[in-house]
């Protein structure tokens, strides 16, 4: 408003100066052109050009954003604070309300209100065996491997310290081995091994090729003495004595497990052999 009127007053001056210059409406005032938003154009009132318009003689840069306009890349929606005043809505009772079960603590996880919960309306299903044992297995085929690779030496009894320490086995042991009949075709030579269980076919593998498996028993504790007796020595006792299997296991084991871990074989006499199931 200030500069049309300076313009308007400018012109009808100029108009009496000079009766050949006639005024110009204002809305004929050429407009200066478009600058960004970045950008303030800053006239000088001193420098005007023939025509009564204003001159641009300099621009003064500025920048829109500000710290106080910085927002994180992704929104989030801020976390309520409770029990901070009246005013934020959260305060006093931090909308629990007064008084009750609800207002001082909290309920029972599944209670319903007074109802029959869900894990007594279902019915139970199935159930969990407290005499069920895990082996881990292993085949034929990877210690026929180790034994290509070196890492397991043919000649000597193959126990499952053995199995555990080449790696054909992991590391979290249960409750025992099981020797399994994969890659059976690959055992070309003799070999001995004392496992938890074994297969049928396995068996019949490994004495089609001179060898033998024996199924020995170890209890939790002997089952530690066998694959960990340092342990025993870091905490300065003796290993435990080997344990006998309970009447249950007898017919699915051939002996007692021996302690500290064995190098040579135990061989089969006649009765064991007539004794010993087909099947494990």
């Amino acid at each position: 408003m200030f500069r049309r009127r300076l313009l308007s007053s400018l012109l009808s001056s100029s108009s009496i100066l000079n009766p050949k210059i006639s005024a110009k409406p204002v809305s004929h005032i050429p407009i200066p052109p478009f600058q960004s938003l970045q950008s303030l154009q800053c006239p000088n009132s001193s420098n005007y050009s023939s025509n009564g318009a204003f001159s641009v003689v300099g621009i003064r840069a500025y920048s829109l954003l500000s710290l106080n306009d910085l927002r994180d890349k992704v929104p989030r929606k801020q976390k309520t604070r409770k029990g901070r005043g009246i005013g934020s809505g959260k305060g006093k009772t931090a909308g629990r309300g007064h008084k009750g079960q609800k207002a001082r603590g909290t309920m029972k996880f599944g209670f319903e209100g007074g109802q029959t919960p869900m894990r007594r309306r279902l019915p139970k299903r199935g159930f969990k065996n407290p005499f069920s044992l895990t082996f881990q297995p292993v085949g034929l085929g990877k210690i026929a491997k180790l034994i290509n690779e070196g890492k397991i030496d043919s000649h000597e009894l193959i126990t499952m310290k053995t199995l555990k320490d080449t790696g054909a086995i992991g590391k979290q042991i249960k409750d025992g081995v099981r020797l399994m009949g994969r890659g059976a075709d690959q055992i070309k030579w003799p070999i001995h091994l004392e496992v938890s269980r074994v297969t049928v076919r396995a068996k019949q593998a490994v004495e089609a090729a001179g060898g033998s498996v024996r199924r020995v028993h170890y209890n939790k504790l002997g089952f530690r003495a066998l694959l960990k007796p340092e342990w025993f020595e870091k905490k300065g006792r003796l290993l435990p004595k080997p344990a006998r299997p309970p009447p249950k296991l007898k017919d699915k084991v051939d002996s007692i497990g021996r302690l500290p871990a064995p190098t040579k074989p135990i061989p089969f006499y006649a009765e064991e052999k007539e004794a010993a199931p087909t099947a494990a």
